[in-house]
């Protein structure tokens, strides 16, 4: 089944993480076989994908598009008002960009 793996790193909102381990506990109760929370997972975004054209999913994918984008505009912004406060302190940088360095022996 899993000749071709490649790993890949989730971050999923804990309520979503409790969803599919409530779904993982169902499953192992219907079945009789043990459903791990990976299988739940994989399973998830395999039918996910077969509906594609579904408005209902491209609305998601939207709306986690722009709750990146916001994000990471955020953390842009709040980098910026950091080196503007180094800038404007006078503190001293190499030429690295990492702060006063050590003379060399």
């Amino acid at each position: 089944m899993l000749t071709n793996k490649t790993k890949v790193l989730l971050l999923l909102p804990q309520d979503v993480l409790d969803r599919a381990r409530v779904l993982a506990g169902k499953a192992t109760a219907a079945l009789k076989l043990p459903v791990s929370l990976q299988i739940v997972l994989r399973a998830l975004i395999e039918v996910g994908l077969k509906q594609e054209d579904r408005p209902v999913l491209l609305a998601n994918i939207e709306d986690q598009a722009k709750a990146v984008r916001l994000q990471r505009s955020a953390a842009r912004r709040e980098w910026a008002v950091g080196e503007l406060a180094n800038l404007s302190s006078g503190s001293p940088r190499g030429p690295s960009g990492r702060g006063r360095q050590r003379p060399r022996k």
